[in-house]
């Protein structure tokens, strides 16, 4: 077993990572699937997500540097295959007696630890999944079958030996975790910001936190998509063309012009007016007369929001940069209806996509000609 510390902060910052290259499909997948963002569903996807590398990190790590010389001293080559053995294990094990050596003893404590380790996946199976008990217990043990055949093989053939053991004790504790865990799931309710009011579909008001939510979208996707397409860039330089890193320029584009062309010019001139963050937010932007807004409010929106954000950074501009962006926060939560400093700039009203969606289908009846009747 590994130092549980080592394996919990790994399975964090792995955790973290993930999570901030999935949280935009995840804001977005929310929006659609429940009508809004919940941080209390959130934060419990952020555990589950902590938790699945948490099994890797806990059952894998750490990783020996399997030699010849130490497969021949130390590889695990047969599998434990007798059921409650850890049963005499505990009896061999047992130095003293009373509560104290007991909770010492060795044995127990690895049956615990299997048993608590599985808990949250019947937890996050039955409250976050929506599925019953039959199918946890089957996630549970098929989950700890693959654990334990992948310590078996070796990693699957990766390593030169295997360097764990095939318990089916463990296999049996780590079912039972999970069936212990549907029964805690109720648990789970307490956590708040949780609460689904409206059907999906429903519109829902343009809040403060909503206008923020699609702000940071925005400048989180242009951010992400800037940098993986300057680390494949670099990655093409260096193994393409033999060069230490891809031109100035280039990364310049990359980084900026691109990125920030394609989310917030092209996506809404393309589309409904939307930005990337609104669209994901189900936010939609119309002009005066309730429609699409024009290209040039749009150039405008985009000059005074997070075009000229990103704009002053590339520029060098960091400072003014940083005060726009904290203006735009503020106007968010000032400005009628919420429209920001961009939206009151460009003369721009903020509504929701589903309303907008609604009345566009209304419209369109109302203009379809009407049947004809039959003598």
């Amino acid at each position: 077993m590994s130092d549980p510390g080592v394996s919990a902060l790994l399975a964090f910052i792995g955790g973290t990572a993930l999570a901030a290259l999935l949280v935009v499909p995840y804001i977005a997948w929310s929006y659609r699937k429940r009508g809004r963002f919940g941080p209390g569903h959130a934060v419990l996807a952020f555990g589950m997500l902590v938790y699945a590398l948490a099994l890797w990190t806990y059952t894998l790590l750490p990783v020996p540097d399997t030699t010849p010389e130490w497969c021949a001293r130390n590889a695990v080559r047969v599998p434990q295959l007798d059921p409650l053995r850890f049963i005499a294990d505990f009896q061999e094990e047992r130095i003293g007696s009373g509560l104290g050596a007991t909770l010492r003893n060795p044995a127990l404590q690895q049956v615990v630890f299997n048993v608590a380790l599985f808990v949250p996946m019947g937890m996050f199976g039955r409250h976050m999944l929506h599925r019953g008990l039959p199918t946890v217990i089957a996630m549970g043990a098929l989950t700890s079958l693959f654990i334990e055949f992948t310590q078996l093989t070796a990693v699957w053939g990766l390593f030169a030996c295997p360097y764990r053991l095939f318990d089916v004790d463990d296999l049996i504790a780590n079912t039972a975790g999970a069936a212990i865990g549907y029964a805690l799931a109720p648990l789970l309710r307490v956590v708040p910001g949780q609460r689904v009011e409206a059907p999906p579909g429903e519109p829902r008001p343009v809040t403060t936190g909503r206008r923020l939510l699609g702000m940071a979208v925005d400048v989180v996707s242009v951010t992400l998509l800037g940098g993986l397409l300057s680390v494949a860039a670099n990655a093409l330089w260096i193994y393409g063309f033999g060069a230490v890193t891809a031109p100035q320029h280039l990364h310049w584009l990359l980084n900026y012009a691109l990125p920030v062309g394609l989310l917030l010019l092209v996506v809404p001139l393309a589309g409904n007016g939307a930005t990337f963050g609104q669209r994901v937010v189900l936010i939609n932007p119309v002009g005066p007369d309730g429609g699409k807004p024009g290209i040039g409010r749009m150039l405008v929106r985009f000059a005074v929001g997070s075009g000229g954000y990103f704009t002053l950074d590339a520029l060098g501009l960091g400072l003014p940069a940083v005060a726009l962006l904290l203006v735009s926060a503020v106007a968010a939560g000032w400005t009628r209806g919420h429209r920001g400093l961009s939206g009151a700039a460009a003369g721009l009203r903020l509504v929701d996509t589903r309303a907008a969606n609604a009345r566009t289908s209304l419209v369109a009846e109302d203009r379809r000609p009407a049947p004809e009747e039959s003598p």
